[in-house]
């Protein structure tokens, strides 16, 4: 989910692949408290279960795996990216096929399987706003677009995306079920009535400290996000009106040396209970749908999974295709 998008060198890959053994598998992600879990609900116990050390990298970087993969010097083995990235890249040719005979698809969201990824967890942007410091908070994306009605700063995710350019067209009157393919033009001229009053975040802690210090009062965050400012003693208000989900997938990386026990791994990462312990530390949702039965209700019902009625789906397949393109009009517009 957070993203940088860097150039490596060759000799940068050289690290890890020194550190690692036959014994070793090597599992990159964003680094944070989201990879934080993922060794804990996945990483060390399947190291207990199948005796294997894994290794934790990062932050997952795509010019570095494009540049393993080309140099055939790969040295990560299962990788989180995101969800419109592995669609890319496997069709590029820089994953392996999941190997399907091991890793059971049957009770994984089929929203967030393709034959080069299974989903890591799934997240939704969501209007989140500190009550303490408001008269009122927006409930939906016209109300955050809305200066008049509520003035102030208001904070977005900094990175060509899926999410803010939906909302945008959302808060215009788009209809969901009409949403792609995007009307670029029409997003960015909406997006410049707000543009003045817009503070961007980079990073998921500094969505949280935006929100909590007031600097933006309200605006559009990850809902993990908003559970953990919440937990913290912040009075947020969530709104889950037309949340839009995206996520984050697991991929191995073709070439990769330990390809069999990727596979393992993720088999294991994917499963009811290890789903659900990643849910209960992240506040994302488990893309096992028999996780949500080992889950206090009380935790489960705050996670996207339950917020069907209101969602609309970010189209993976479509940013695929557009990504880079949309990434070159985002960032000659963010620097207007």
């Amino acid at each position: 989910m957070s993203k940088l998008f860097t150039i490596a060198t060759i000799a940068a890959l050289v690290g890890v692949g020194s550190q690692a053994s036959a014994a070793d598998m090597v599992f990159t992600s964003w680094g944070g408290t989201t990879q934080d879990v993922q060794k804990a609900a996945w990483a060390d116990k399947f190291s207990s279960q199948e005796g294997v050390n894994i290794i934790q990298d990062g932050p997952t970087d795509y010019g570095k795996i494009k540049a393993m993969v080309e140099a055939g010097g790969v040295t990560w083995d299962v990788i989180d990216v995101e969800g419109d990235y592995a669609v890319q890249a496997g069709n590029n040719g820089l994953l392996e096929k999941l190997d399907f005979s091991v890793i059971d698809k049957t009770k994984l969201d089929p929203r967030f399987v393709t034959d080069y990824s299974v989903g890591s967890f799934y997240y939704s942007f969501v209007i989140g706003c500190n009550k303490d410091v408001v008269d009122a908070c927006p409930k939906t994306w016209a109300d955050l677009f809305d200066t008049a009605k509520f003035p102030g700063k208001r904070t977005f995710y900094k990175w060509s995306a899926p999410g803010v350019i939906e909302a945008a067209l959302l808060a215009d009157g788009v209809a969901p079920d009409k949403l792609y393919p995007l009307d670029l033009d029409r997003a960015f001229k909406k997006l410049d009535t707000i543009k003045s009053d817009i503070i961007w975040w980079s990073a998921g802690a500094q969505s949280q400290q935006l929100l909590a210090s007031a600097e933006a009062p309200f605006g559009s965050f990850w809902n993990g996000r908003l559970t953990a400012l919440a937990e913290s003693g912040v009075t947020v208000e969530t709104s889950w009106e037309q949340n839009i989900t995206a996520a984050d997938v697991l991929v191995v990386p073709k070439g990769a040396k330990n390809k069999d026990t990727a596979m393992k791994f993720i088999a294991f990462a994917t499963s009811p209970e290890a789903q659900a312990e990643m849910a209960k530390g992240t506040g994302y949702a488990p893309t096992n749908v028999d996780s949500s039965k080992l889950m206090d209700p009380e935790l489960a019902k705050t996670l996207p999974d339950q917020q069907t009625a209101s969602q609309i789906n970010a189209d993976m397949s479509y940013w695929a295709e557009h990504r880079d393109e949309i990434g070159e009009r985002w960032y000659a517009w963010q620097a207007k």
